[in-house]
């Protein structure tokens, strides 16, 4: 299993990386509209380069990929901010958990932080299964950008976790 991709490394990051994911989750399933958003889109195939973006305040998540195979698949992107406006997150995933279409490239990058952590999965956890993890040589994490590595990535994407620190002034 490949061990999650870390840009800076802290003693505290395993609690704020917790915190941030568990974060997210909760905020979007109470609904917390400030602090949260998911937005649905098709990731189509075709092998042409698509890109999905969404913003939350000052903070982006862009997805550009390109796919072959099948038909559309619904896919969708969630982002949050922690409440102390120092972590924000962004997932992209499909919902059921595997995708059938050969990703020729993918790329998410962020606007407004710094990537702390990300992670990338052929199969995300769906039906009581869980995330498998690409292989560590398949994808590289930039301070902004977690993107495939060409000639490494094996085509198969269904899920990219990423937490960024977020550009907090301290008064």
């Amino acid at each position: 299993m490949a061990a999650p991709r870390r840009v800076r490394s802290g003693r505290l990051w395993d609690g704020l990386l917790a915190s941030a994911f568990f974060l997210q989750l909760f905020l979007s399933a109470a609904g917390a509209d400030e602090a949260s958003a998911t937005a649905e889109f098709d990731v189509r195939p075709g092998g042409m380069v698509h890109s999905f973006s969404k913003s939350l305040g000052d903070y982006t998540c862009i997805f550009t990929y390109a796919a072959q195979g099948g038909t559309n698949e619904q896919w969708q992107m969630s982002m949050g901010i922690s409440e102390d406006n120092l972590l924000f997150s962004c997932s992209v995933w499909r919902p059921q958990g595997k995708s059938y279409l050969f990703f020729t490239q993918f790329k998410a990058d962020v606007k407004g932080a710094k990537i702390e952590y990300a992670m990338a999965y052929s199969t995300a956890a769906s039906g009581g299964q869980n995330d498998i993890p690409l292989k560590e040589e398949e994808f590289q994490v930039t301070e902004t950008a977690v993107t495939h590595k060409e000639g490494k990535f094996r085509a198969e994407l269904s899920k990219l976790l990423i937490v960024a620190k977020t550009a907090h002034d301290e008064l």
